[in-house]
Formats: structure tokens, C-alpha cells, sequence
């Protein structure tokens, strides 16, 4: 009899391993790191306050800009800008859920199909980019003045009062969305790459 004892498993419990889930394709669905979670959900909440910023400035909060004679095109065209914005601030999501690495199977023809990851990687290491450049335009355009002024009182931005308060505050966690992006696209990158292996290597024969 051998002097190895085997742990009894709580009741309730099932002591089995739990298998790793499966699309319907077989590619296996990758964990994904709780920081990489914190990230996708943290960029839809930068975009958020510069979307409701604009949402302000349309309705006439800003004092900065409340003399503005609005073009018939220019109030929809902001509140697109944030509509826009908020829709690819949640594609970040795709980088974290089952659909990003899977079609959802609702998808006529191409439901439970696997996701290729530079379907992916392309697009999300290009926006991350896009973000950063924009950003740090924005800053540098500031203080540069490389276009000319936005409103009719030759101010490129508000610098004082209620309206500069709340530009500043609702704009500058922008700066954060092209460096998530950029460390959530990597994180993807890792985790579907080490997947792939790791089903190649369980598919291969001895």
C-alpha cells in the first residue's frame, strides 16, 4: 500500500480538471490576463468625458463658445464625433471577449469561426497609433498653433473660466487611450500566438 495519500476533494466539488472552452472551429479560447480586462474597460471611459464635453458644447455650456454661429452640418457633425469616438473606444472590448478571438455564432455563415489574429492586431496597432499621434497633436497644437484659431474670438482653446476647466479635465484622459490600446494589442498578440502553439503542439503526432 503505497504512503501517498490523495487529497479528498470538498464536497460539492467536482475534482476533475476543468477542460479549457472551445469555439466551434477548435481553437481553444484563450485566457485573458485581469489587466489587459482593466484596460479594454478603462479606454471607453476616457473617450467618455470628451464625448459629453462636446455634447455641453453643443447645447451652449461652454461660455467660450457660446457666442458661435452654428452652421446647420455642425451640431450633428459634433455629436457624431463623440458617437464615433465611444463605438471605437468599445472595439477595444473585442480584445478581451470570446468575439474577438471567435466570430459569434449568430453570424450567418461565419458564426463560430476563428478570428485570424491579424484581423485583429492590424487595426487595433494601427488606431493605437493614431491615438497617440492625435494626442500628442492636440498638446503641441496648443501651444504651436499650427491650424488656425476653432471659434470666432481668435482662442484656440478656452484659458479661463468654466469652459477651460472642463476642456482640460473632460480631454486629457485621451492621452491614455493610444498607450492602453497599444499594451492591450500586445497582450493579444501574446495570448493567441501562445495558443496557437500551444495547440500545435497537442495536435502533433509523437
Amino acid at each position: 500500500m503505497s504512503l501517498a495519500t490523495a487529497r479528498t476533494p470538498r464536497p460539492g466539488t467536482d475534482p476533475r480538471p476543468r477542460p479549457r472552452p472551445h469555439s466551434r472551429s477548435g481553437v481553444p479560447v484563450s485566457q485573458v490576463p485581469r489587466a489587459a480586462v482593466w484596460a479594454a474597460y478603462a479606454i471607453p471611459l476616457c473617450a467618455l468625458p470628451s464625448g459629453l464635453w462636446r455634447i455641453a458644447l453643443v447645447a451652449g455650456w461652454p461660455d467660450w463658445y457660446a457666442p458661435h454661429a452654428w452652421q446647420p452640418w455642425e451640431r450633428p457633425y459634433v455629436l457624431s464625433l463623440s458617437l464615433v469616438a465611444e463605438c471605437l473606444a468599445l472595439l477595444s472590448l473585442a480584445l478581451v471577449k470570446p468575439w474577438g478571438e471567435r466570430v459569434p455564432g449568430w453570424v450567418p455563415r461565419l458564426g463560430g469561426r476563428a478570428v485570424p489574429a491579424g484581423v485583429a492586431v492590424v487595426p487595433a496597432a494601427t488606431g493605437a497609433f493614431l491615438a497617440t499621434a492625435f494626442c500628442a497633436y492636440v498638446v503641441l497644437n496648443h501651444f504651436f498653433a499650427f491650424v488656425p484659431p476653432l471659434n470666432d474670438t481668435g482662442e484656440t482653446f478656452p484659458t479661463s473660466g468654466p469652459g477651460a476647466w472642463a476642456l482640460w479635465i473632460c480631454y486629457a484622459p485621451l492621452l491614455a487611450w493610444g498607450p492602453l490600446l497599444a499594451y492591450l494589442t500586445r497582450a493579444y498578440w501574446l495570448r493567441r500566438r501562445a495558443a496557437t502553439t500551444g495547440a500545435a503542439r497537442t495536435t502533433t503526432p509523437a
